[in-house]
């Protein structure tokens, strides 16, 4: 299998399982570089990276932008050179490379986001409409409860007969609807409590949503994560038959998802994974993870992180010149 190959299979893989991760490809260079047009890589969510797109300072500027690309959904094309483009153009992040004599790369970033993803707990009429509604507009369907069979939910990607959340992938980009009405609601809504799932709504009155989340408060589920819980489940829109509730639910995701972006969730989960603390580097002035860093130096006892060898050398054969530039 040559590199192309392995490049569109470990895409396709990441698809299959519905992980975001981003594409970076070299659509232009000045020598000297070491990425050449044409070269790619595949960035994770969690930074991790297959391919090549050059060395140095490139690569960890091209990840960093790449987890940028994931959290906000939005390509982008990178140009790194020796000096920063007075006015960029549009569409284009502009970053000073310092790790070497010349050259300069454009490389391009596109992000490859999972489906959104409605997970539903119960059988009830309301779950069977939002499985249909959902999966219309382009979500990915998991109904989970006890005794539910794939012939009642055609539309769902996984239909799971009893309420266990192992095996089930959940992101920012998952919503949890519990339409159990009557079947196992207790148990569906201490799971859905058990998540950091960001949208959880309950169909039921808000008699019987209280008398529920003080039975939960008694179990220790905290008051903060039932008090995150949207119920009666959806907008107000009046509508009373099942198809006119599971709208008013389909209607309350869409708008969660316009007004609360779950790039915001991501974003923090995207800071968690690079790490708690971040060094900038005093050279270029790129983040460095002081965790991962493999350049480091100690001066007048504070100790400083580099993006790569080149910016390290620079520092130490002279590092008042960098500090004065940072203090």
């Amino acid at each position: 299998m040559n590199m192309f190959d392995e490049f569109l299979s470990r895409a396709a893989e990441l698809r299959s399982h519905e992980r975001p991760f981003a594409t970076a490809v070299v659509v232009r260079c000045d020598p000297p570089v070491s990425g050449k047009p044409g070269d790619k890589a595949i960035i994770e969510a969690d930074g991790t990276v297959w391919g090549w797109i050059g060395g140095g300072c490139v690569q960890p500027l091209v990840v960093r932008e790449a987890l940028k690309a994931i959290a906000d959904g939005k390509p982008r094309l990178v140009r790194v050179a020796p000096s920063k483009t007075a006015e960029p153009e549009e569409g284009t992040v502009s970053h000073t490379m310092t790790c070497h004599s010349g050259g300069a790369l454009d490389i391009y970033i596109e992000p490859i986001l999972a489906k959104p993803q409605i997970l539903i707990f119960g059988r009830s009429a309301v779950a069977k409409a939002l499985c249909s509604l959902g999966k219309a507009i382009g979500y990915r369907i998991t109904v989970m409860a006890a005794g539910a069979v794939p012939e009642s939910f055609p539309e769902a990607d996984t239909v799971k007969k009893e309420m266990n959340l192992s095996g089930v992938e959940l992101g920012p980009e998952t919503f949890i609807v519990v339409s159990t009405q009557g079947e196992q609601d207790e148990e569906a809504l201490e799971q859905a409590c058990g998540t950091d799932v960001p949208y959880i709504s309950f169909v039921a009155s808000n008699v019987k949503s209280h008398k529920l989340f003080e039975s939960l408060a008694a179990k220790g589920i905290p008051d903060k994560r039932l008090a995150q819980i949207r119920a009666p489940a959806g907008l107000r829109l009046g509508g009373l038959l099942p198809q006119e509730i599971a709208l008013s639910i389909l209607a309350e995701i869409v708008q969660v998802r316009k007004t609360e972006p779950a790039h915001i969730n991501a974003d923090k989960n995207l800071g968690d994974n690079q790490g708690q603390v971040e060094a900038i580097d005093p050279v270029c002035g790129m983040s460095v993870q002081p965790s991962k860093a493999n350049y480091a130096s100690e001066y007048r006892g504070e100790k400083y992180y580099f993006c790569c060898g080149s910016c390290k050398q620079a520092f130490d054969a002279h590092p008042e010149n960098y500090l004065a530039t940072t203090t």
